[in-house]
């Protein structure tokens, strides 16, 4: 049973494992400057993602490649100044995790910025990233499915996990970045069916995007929940919740009782 109220305390990491175990659904947003921040922390978002979509929603590039750590670490220093409940998760932009290292550099800075975790694409080789980073007391949130870093090598924005042979390599990969020490997961454009599955493998919490309802949380692109158009296709997994929210915050407020409740994502924003 899930229930349908804000956290009433700031959300810590071990905070979003004790969510898992309760049964409650986990709420996250983009956001990339102080005024929405409060707007989120105010709607009862759970945690604020300061995404490398920036590149595309903010500085109206084609991918995300183009965002730097400093482009990262300036907004994710303007998002926690209008929060005081809602848990920080900044991106490790493109080639930022190329090597242990380089990724400790980069989330160092993130963290003195002021976020709490920081979020990076991947497996493979990134297991040992994350190894290195948790072991040196960095919290990181793992992404899998499609990560848009990927863009050149995959081809484009598309659904991964639809045969046998990649659903079972997403879900060994993803029991690697848990073993690996990544207390969160965001799972993106994956069959819902394969989301659930690997929910259920997991002692961490998944977050979804595009990967139906049985992940333990969801997360969307603040400008997609607004209907703002970004001059990119609009995912399927997209809703406006401005046309049936009223007004901005009413529009988050009920993205937050949509997920919480189970009404969203629903079939029509899902991948079967």
């Amino acid at each position: 049973m899930y229930t349908s109220t804000p956290h009433d305390k700031p959300w810590t990491v071990p905070a979003l494992a004790d969510a898992k175990r309760d049964g409650r659904k986990l709420v996250m947003l983009t956001c990339y400057d102080a005024g929405f921040a409060r707007a989120l922390d105010a709607s009862g978002i759970d945690l604020v993602l300061i995404g490398d979509s920036l590149g595309m929603v903010v500085q109206g590039h084609d991918s995300t490649l183009p965002v730097t750590v400093a482009d990262i670490g300036y907004h994710t220093a303007c998002v926690k100044r209008g929060l005081s409940k809602a848990l920080v998760v900044a991106d490790l932009p493109f080639q930022a995790d190329a090597t242990p290292e380089r990724a400790l550099d980069a989330s160092t800075h993130l963290l003195q910025s002021g976020a709490a975790m920081v979020k990076l694409e991947g497996a493979g080789h990134k297991l040992d990233v994350i190894r290195f980073l948790v072991e040196r007391e960095i919290p990181v949130c793992a992404h899998l499915g499609l990560t848009p870093q990927s863009v050149l090598r995959l081809g484009g924005y598309k659904v991964q996990g639809r045969d046998d042979a990649t659903a079972a390599k997403l879900r060994a990969d993803a029991r690697a970045v848990a073993d690996a020490g990544a207390a969160l997961l965001v799972l993106e454009c994956v069959p819902s069916p394969l989301a659930a599955q690997i929910t259920a493998d997991l002692a961490i919490p998944t977050i979804g995007i595009g990967a139906g309802p049985g992940c333990d949380g969801q997360v969307l692109v603040l400008h997609d929940l607004l209907g703002v158009n970004s001059g990119h296709r609009r995912p399927r997994f997209v809703k406006d919740f401005l046309a049936e929210g009223g007004s901005i915050t009413g529009a988050m407020q009920a993205y937050a009782d949509a997920v919480r409740n189970g009404t969203f994502p629903d079939a029509e924003h899902s991948y079967a």
